[in-house]
């Protein structure tokens, strides 16, 4: 298969993906080494597509229904998988975690979670890892971005995070 073909393969994959597609499974599918994968995706991006690699694979950026909102929060690192579950049981997609590096600024972690599978997932992963979250660098202090369906999802998910303890307000 020559290269422009693959990739637009990759491209009619992950649209067709109802998840995140790692790049070993893709390089499976075409019979390539996982380092070609990563070029054709950087490639893709460089030519426009937005790609984004999530902690579970690649994804194409999807226009959401619904609202965009940015939330502080503070937790324990052992508080993380309630946090989650918190916006994922009230109807939000977690779509990032950003934190304030002191040397390098904004620093941003995509996610794209939105159900209870997805935070199993996320957090065996951080688990099985020898990474900290990002929260770690700022003392548990983030922000997240999040897509809800309305206005009135976006209130209860701030008044539960506010119970929980975990909306950082000063």
């Amino acid at each position: 298969m020559q290269a422009d073909s693959r990739r637009q393969s990759i491209i009619r994959v992950l649209t067709g993906s109802a998840g995140p597609v790692s790049a070993g499974k893709l390089a499976g599918m075409f019979g390539v080494s996982r380092q070609i994968i990563v070029g054709d995706i950087a490639l893709l991006r460089a030519s426009g597509t937005d790609i984004t690699a999530t902690p579970r694979g690649y994804v194409l950026t999807r226009g959401t229904e619904g609202i965009i909102h940015r939330i502080p929060c503070r937790h324990r690192p052992e508080e993380m998988k309630e946090e989650l579950q918190i916006l994922v049981d009230n109807g939000c997609l977690i779509r990032d975690v950003i934190v304030e590096h002191p040397i390098y600024g904004q620093l941003v972690g995509q996610l794209d979670i939105s159900t209870r599978y997805d935070v199993d997932e996320f957090i065996a992963k951080v688990s099985q890892s020898d990474a900290a979250p990002l929260s770690d660098l700022t003392g548990g202090i983030h922000l997240h971005t999040i897509f809800c369906p309305d206005e009135e999802t976006y209130r209860r998910v701030l008044q539960k995070l506010r119970e929980s303890g975990f909306l950082f307000e000063q």
